[in-house]
């Protein structure tokens, strides 16, 4: 590790933790340490790659920190695996986090190797689907909870229970105008639409680790965050997530216990969540709100979203799959329809920054890097000029943002 003192943070798929680890972070603060940062990845497919991207992204902290700054480092190591501009999972990747699910794993790779050229082969492809995210033909999910605490059944994404062929067709043509695959590559016939059957299986795996985040974040990091607090209330903590690990650090705050305010600043990077998630109202639907609708309050100093054009990942393939899901805010309702990729009600803020909250500011890294982050709010900062892909964050200009955002850097 490229830092001391540093600790883990495990989560399993529920949220659960091995026990101690609150008093873990707890015996740091009574160490001296101050200032903690909380980084959290994203897709990943082992332990081990998100304890070296923790490292990595961690090492340019000590020499941006102020004198007499006394930091210490954590990482949320949590059951997740490999999206967007990485290649598509392989068999092994999927097993690690869905080692139930083996046999059909096995039968959706078969599948996708053949790439055999009929449509009872696409209606296969689909079934196996539902059945990897356990969803019946008719739409029904798995029980979830609710924005007030109730259990309710989870919505299932359109594309999981509409016609295969249509939705691999739909995949292909995104890939195809995004150039990820030049388009002589894709083939003819029914055979050419499982290049997109591949990124519809990265989209189903995407909605069960959507899923697992908030949920690690709101049931796991939340209620660790408030024990740490009750016991060492003057440790200042600063939340960091990297794509689907920008959704658990922001679903954290929903699970603070009622009164307790340790997040001194939260920066998402690349975030895959909705540009609407802190909005009051979603600009296209005024009787509805985000997911995280005004939790920014819940965090002391500034909730920093850092984004990048340049991420084709959040700009193309992450609001086809939020159109295809009818799911503009991540909320449990439905939403107008499908439309364009390129409507606003589908975009992430990963790749535009926060949407519909009016107090937010809007930045340029220079500018930051220049002057500084504002004390509080919602700050959007353009970060293209660093970031050139979903992946590309462990960059020294965004520890220098995560250090502003803090306010502990020289």
């Amino acid at each position: 590790m490229s830092v001391e003192p540093y600790r883990e943070i495990t989560f399993d798929k529920d949220g659960d933790g091995p026990p101690g680890q609150a008093s873990e972070l707890v015996a740091l603060a009574r160490r001296g340490v101050g200032d903690l940062v909380v980084f959290a990845h994203g897709w990943n497919n082992s332990p081990s790659g998100a304890t070296r991207l923790c490292s990595d992204f961690f090492e340019p902290f000590p020499g941006l920190l102020a004198p007499g700054v006394e930091a210490g480092y954590a990482g949320v190591i949590w059951p997740s695996m490999m999206f967007t501009d990485e290649p598509v999972p392989d068999y092994r990747a999927l097993v690690t986090v869905l080692p139930e699910k083996e046999p059909v794993i096995g039968r959706l790779t078969e599948l996708l190797a053949a790439a055999p050229p009929e449509e009872a082969a696409f209606a296969e492809f689909g079934a196996l689907l539902r059945e990897l995210i356990d969803v019946g033909v008719e739409g029904v999910g798995v029980e979830g909870v609710g924005l007030e605490g109730v259990a309710v059944p989870d919505a299932v994404p359109e594309f999981l229970v509409a016609d295969p062929v249509e939705v691999c067709a739909l995949f292909t043509e995104a890939l195809e105008s995004a150039g990820t695959v030049p388009a002589e590559a894709f083939g003819g016939g029914l055979r050419k639409y499982w290049k997109g059957a591949k990124e519809v299986l990265r989209q189903a795996t995407y909605y069960v680790m959507k899923k697992r985040a908030g949920r690690v974040g709101e049931q796991g990091l939340g209620p660790l965050l408030g024990e740490v607090a009750r016991a060492a209330p003057g440790l200042r903590v600063h939340l960091v997530g990297h794509s689907m690990g920008a959704r658990l650090v922001a679903y954290a705050l929903r699970g603070l216990p009622a009164g307790a305010r340790p997040v001194a600043s939260l920066t998402l990077l690349q975030g895959s969540l909705s540009h609407y998630a802190f909005a009051a109202r979603l600009p296209h639907d005024p009787g509805r709100s985000g997911s995280l609708r005004d939790l920014q309050h819940r965090v002391r100093g500034p909730v920093v979203a850092c984004y990048s054009r340049h991420d084709t990942a959040l700009g193309v393939m992450y609001p086809l799959a939020s159109r295809l899901a009818n799911d503009s805010a991540s909320l449990t309702g439905t939403g107008s329809g499908l439309i364009g990729a390129d409507d606003p009600r589908w975009g992430a803020i990963g790749h535009d920054g926060v949407r519909a909250v009016p107090e937010g500011v809007r930045r340029g890294l220079a500018d930051v890097l220049r002057e500084g982050v504002p004390g509080s709010g919602c700050v959007s900062v353009d970060v293209a000029d660093v970031v050139r892909s979903h992946s590309d964050i462990c960059r020294p200009e965004l520890a220098r943002v995560v250090v502003s955002a803090a306010r502990t850097g020289r």
